[in-house]
């Protein structure tokens, strides 16, 4: 299955439809573009996928807006991930093992590395079972093998 199958099957309840993936970084985010030309990104640490621009205007606007590039970059973090971890290796991505979303700790003791297609599949499914809960709400997560 290649990555615009795997958006479709596990972040498709977001209502994506996916066309191409037009942008990565090394957290796993992608800035994806959908059938209807709207962009897209993904992003695992805060289990969401969401429309950031409506066209391609948009998304030039949004790709040099500072505070978005410093999101998206998340250098001091990827910084600290390659110091601890090494670096990447081919079709593997930093992740935060505990989201953000379910209060994960942005830092070193949260962070492990997996392949892309692993980031994309478990922040869907996490992220669909909680999309309905208010923030706030208290979850417990089960591994289950």
């Amino acid at each position: 299955m290649n990555i615009v199958e795997e958006i479709k099957e596990y972040q498709g309840w977001a209502g994506i439809e996916p066309a191409e993936v037009v942008g990565e970084n090394d957290f796993g985010n992608l800035i994806i573009k959908d059938i209807e030309g709207r962009y897209w990104r993904l992003c695992p640490e805060d289990v969401y996928c969401e429309v950031v621009a409506r066209d391609r205007a948009e998304l030039d606007v949004l790709s040099a807006d500072q505070a978005f590039l410093e999101d998206w970059y998340m250098t001091a973090l990827v910084e600290e991930a390659k110091e601890k971890l090494g670096p990447l290796q081919e079709g593997r991505k930093y992740y935060l093992v505990i989201p953000g979303a379910l209060g994960g700790e942005y830092g070193i003791n949260n962070i492990k590395t997996a392949p892309l297609v692993e980031i994309i599949r478990y922040s869907g499914n996490v992220g669909q079972q909680i999309r309905d809960l208010p923030d706030g709400t208290q979850v417990q997560l089960k591994v289950i093998d």
